[in-house]
């Protein structure tokens, strides 16, 4: 991460963000249909984050499926 450039900070139900990882982890960027290139390395970097600040990539399969029951419970639409 460039820091000269400006940064946001965003606050995530942990599990929404161990969602986010593990589809990170086991999706094919190069399938994921993207309007530009930049989405694509946002993705990534995002990846990244995970991986470099927060204890998320450490999470059991018993961990994800319980944020991934959390996340779908209350879902509306």
């Amino acid at each position: 991460m460039d820091p000269d450039l400006p940064v946001v900070t965003v606050s995530l139900w942990r599990a929404d963000a161990v969602v986010l990882f593990d589809w990170l982890m086991s999706v094919d960027l190069n399938t994921v249909p993207i309007g530009h290139p930049a989405q694509k390395q946002a993705l990534v970097d995002l990846l990244g984050r995970f991986e470099q600040g927060t204890d998320v990539p450490e999470v059991t399969a018993e961990e994800i499926a319980a944020a991934q029951a959390d996340v779908a419970k209350d879902m509306g639409w």
